[in-house]
């Protein structure tokens, strides 16, 4: 999916509900509303199609959106298709079904015929599972802010007249092709924040005082996967949320400068974007404090739109962090443990109330990363007495290899290896911040700069690291230590990484 800018998809959608009033989405209705809706007519889209037909923007709105509204899915087509009054069952079969009551003058009325033939409609539409029919007062909340939301978005990506990139990349990605002179795709699910930075000599006692300097940049676990994975060549998008404030804002346009897809970033109205404040002393080590506000976080309902399905299920590659709720990372492992042939997957390891909910998933995981800190939260019941341990006891689990990373080392455990591969000489600190993310986005780049295994008796093909491809990335963990205040600004291109590679083999 090309990079699009989310706040288009929230004004496209707000145009076409306003739209929805009175008769529908009509060219009479176009050519006389009262509503600016220059944005909707000025989309590519849009415009292609009026010059290809030779026909003028605002009558080749009609014929796209019938057309895209066909490849929603079948909830989503019934909602957009009445309330819009597209007439897709004009000149169809539908028996049982009125046209002239499903496409009435008033949207009052086409709502409560939808309501009441919500069965039917989905039947017409082949749906395999149809959800409970809701009311006219619950059809006008989430089901439609979500059903006009895919149709603009949809809208904004422009992918269904001229533009056949998405489908190209689809084949390429499951064939491990390249696309673009990019590495191969990534989606990367985690959180995107504001990061306080306070940099000190040391850390203050209750009494005391330091003296340091103080930084404000975008930051988060998933924002700083993304933009690591980005620099090394790869084709990212995030799934995250921000508040629709001035530093969700300044978050959305750093990712784009950074080539990070941005088009699955929730923009969420009247919050504000979260921060985070990171103590970091002059040896690397830091202290967090997390602000976070529960109104703004991914939940597993933002994630059933049919983009992030594809986002999930069409791409080389997904690493996840557990920095959202439960919910949706639940949501995100059951929905690659269905597919038959899934991305490679990598799991960054975190705080999580009750990790036990994930045990069943963990033989999805591909890839877990995390401190020794980390990967004991998830085995609460059994103390971690190494990295090699804890390891061990998520291997039994499951998980299909691990990745313990810290101070500039890595301990990797898996069916296939017992790696320790010690902190490089070229670590001068003890651990900074957004290191473990350097590890991730150069495992991940790795991994995709490579063929999947042949596939065998245990399984579908998959990637698989060796011993040069962990010690790549532990070299890439070394290569942040020009950390200055801005964590995604210290993660290295692939050329920084491989100068720390030779320095190193030229030294021994």
């Amino acid at each position: 999916m090309a990079p699009t800018d989310d706040t288009a998809i929230v004004a496209i959608r707000n145009i076409l509900t306003r739209l929805c009033k009175r008769s529908g989405l009509s060219p009479d209705r176009l050519s006389t509303t009262e509503i600016d809706i220059t944005p909707l007519l000025d989309l590519p889209v849009i415009r292609r199609y009026a010059a290809a037909h030779s026909t003028t923007p605002s009558a080749a709105v009609l014929p796209v959106v019938r057309e895209l509204a066909r490849r929603l899915p079948p909830t989503y087509r019934v909602i957009t298709d009445a309330e819009l009054s597209l007439g897709l069952l004009r000149g169809t079969e539908t028996t049982g079904i009125d046209p002239d009551d499903l496409y009435s003058q008033d949207l009052g009325d086409r709502r409560e015929y939808l309501s009441a033939h919500w069965r039917r409609l989905h039947e017409i539409a082949d749906a395999d599972s149809i959800p409970p029919a809701p009311t006219v007062r619950s059809l006008r909340a989430t089901p439609e802010r979500r059903a006009f939301t895919a149709l603009a978005a949809l809208l904004v990506t422009g992918n269904v007249y001229t533009d056949s990139r998405f489908a190209r990349a689809t084949t390429q990605h499951r064939t491990g092709g390249r696309i673009d002179g990019k590495v191969g795709t990534l989606t990367v699910v985690g959180d995107a924040v504001i990061d306080h930075v306070y940099q000190v000599d040391e850390i203050p006692d209750a009494r005391g005082f330091a003296r340091g300097r103080f930084t404000d940049n975008p930051g988060g676990k998933g924002l700083d996967r993304a933009v690591a994975a980005a620099r090394l060549g790869i084709d990212v998008r995030l799934i995250s949320a921000v508040g629709d404030d001035e530093a969700g804002h300044r978050i959305l346009d750093y990712l784009r400068a950074e080539k990070v897809d941005t088009s699955l970033v929730t923009v969420v109205p009247d919050v504000s974007t979260p921060l985070t404040a990171l103590i970091v002393t002059r040896t690397g080590v830091a202290g967090t404090i997390i602000c976070q506000d529960d109104r703004i976080r991914l939940t597993a309902a933002e994630l059933t739109g049919p983009e992030v399905r594809a986002a999930l299920t069409e791409t080389d590659a997904v690493l996840a962090t557990l920095e959202p709720p439960l919910p949706a990372i639940e949501y995100v492992l059951a929905t690659l443990h269905t597919l038959t042939q899934r991305p490679t997957l990598l799991l960054t390891a975190g705080e999580v109330e009750q990790p036990q909910i994930l045990y069943r998933y963990l033989s999805t995981v591909d890839y877990l990363i995390g401190s020794t800190q980390e990967l004991d939260g998830m085995v609460p019941d059994i103390p971690a007495q190494s990295g090699a341990h804890i390891a061990q006891q998520l291997q039994m689990l499951g998980t299909r290899a691990v990745c313990v990373v810290e101070d500039f080392g890595c301990t990797v455990r898996s069916d296939r290896l017992a790696l320790d591969i010690p902190r490089f000489q070229a670590a001068a600190l003890t651990d900074v911040p957004g290191s473990r993310g350097a590890f991730s986005a150069a495992l991940v780049y790795r991994l995709l700069s490579r063929p999947p295994a042949a596939a065998d008796d245990s399984g579908p093909a998959r990637r698989v690291a060796d011993e040069q491809d962990y010690t790549w990335a532990t070299a890439a963990m070394v290569a942040t230590q020009s950390f200055a205040g801005d964590v995604p600004g210290a993660m290295p291109t692939a050329g920084e990484v491989d100068r720390i590679i030779r320095l190193t083999a030229e030294r021994h």
